[in-house]
């Protein structure tokens, strides 16, 4: 999996739109191995993202969950704890 696609489902606040086209980007960037891809590409890259955004979108409005919604704030401090103890950097850098 794409360690920069990110968990969005069941945060307070809800994921954006603009997160989730970040994922859609990231993904269709992963399976068609083009980080940017060449203008005959670009009209079919754009609309996979599009196409992946909305399913992305649909899949989220439509996921329930007893679970208390996580906090962003939270989440992202364990993930920089994560990354310290994993790349061996301080917490505030």
């Amino acid at each position: 999996m794409c360690r920069n696609i990110k968990p969005l489902f069941n945060f307070e606040p809800p994921a954006a739109e603009d997160e989730i086209h970040a994922a859609a980007l990231q993904f269709v960037r992963k399976i068609s191995g083009f980080n940017k891809p060449s203008q005959v590409n670009e009209g079919a890259f754009q609309d996979a993202v599009d196409e992946v955004t909305q399913a992305a979108q649909k899949l989220l409005d439509s996921l329930v969950t007893n679970a208390e919604p996580k906090n962003r704030e939270v989440e992202a401090e364990r993930a920089r704890a994560r990354n310290a103890k994993r790349f061996g950097t301080s917490q505030g850098q």
